[in-house]
């Protein structure tokens, strides 16, 4: 059966000499993987930079149930980014955007308000003129959301502390060490009602804005299983 789908590449492998293997989230399948032949020829109809991380695509493909990979008939570029790959700040909260999905978004079916998220998300990136500094992080904080572990209730000067373990806010302090301050709930907070485009109105330094991203990198290894770390957010430390 052919489907004709939008999607966004999340990683790719290399595959024998010419071809590679994608693991691409489509808008109308969810997480899929496609194996697409002769992208490494010398003059392949299709190469192997329309198939680079991050891109978003047009894909009609053959789809088969209960096959682990599939394969496609027509691939075209559905968006040519013009400023990601030729800044550094915006390579680097799109690839970190990219690492974190690959971790997460995992054998996901379709979720059509997912997939527009992370399409909006990757678009807004490419063309806003404002600063993506705080872009990673509501990304975060908002992902939670569609997989199913969205921080519960809201902060309130009752309820100032945010518990990591429980995804709750809490009127004591837990016991435990991981927790949010009252800065850093507050910060949750906004994150999470805050739209992307609206992300440059947070004013954060460098060192409340690394230690936010390292507490939720915790918050996400308690809700993913075997979610470790992410190798991209040490980027941030030099760009940012």
């Amino acid at each position: 059966m052919l489907i004709k789908t939008k999607g966004i590449v999340l990683r790719t492998v290399k595959y024998s000499e010419t071809s590679l293997i994608c693991d691409v989230y489509t808008e109308k399948l969810g997480l899929q993987t496609y194996i697409i032949s002769g992208v490494r020829k010398k003059n392949a109809k299709i190469g192997a930079s329309l198939l680079q991380v991050m891109s978003l695509l047009d894909i009609v493909a053959y789809h088969r149930e209960n096959k682990e990979m599939h394969r496609t008939k027509e691939i075209k570029p559905a968006y040519v980014y013009s400023e990601i790959p030729f800044q550094l700040q915006k390579s680097a909260v799109g690839v970190f955007i990219a690492e974190l999905l690959q971790k997460t978004v995992k054998e996901a079916p379709p979720n059509s308000a997912l997939f527009e998220f992370i399409w909006n998300t990757y678009m807004y990136l490419d063309l806003t003129k404002d600063s993506v500094a705080n872009l990673h992080l509501i990304f975060m904080v908002q992902l939670a959301e569609y997989l199913g572990f969205m921080p519960g209730g809201t902060y309130e000067k009752e309820k100032s502390y945010f518990d990591l373990k429980e995804g709750i806010f809490t009127v004591e302090e837990p016991l435990h060490t991981y927790s949010l301050s009252h800065h850093q709930s507050d910060l949750l907070q906004k994150l999470s009602d805050l739209p992307i485009t609206e992300s440059h109105n947070i004013q954060l330094t460098r060192y409340n804005r690394q230690k936010l991203l390292n507490r939720l990198i915790e918050f996400y290894q308690y809700h993913i299983d075997d979610f470790q770390t992410l190798n991209s957010h040490e980027i941030f430390k030099a760009v940012f």
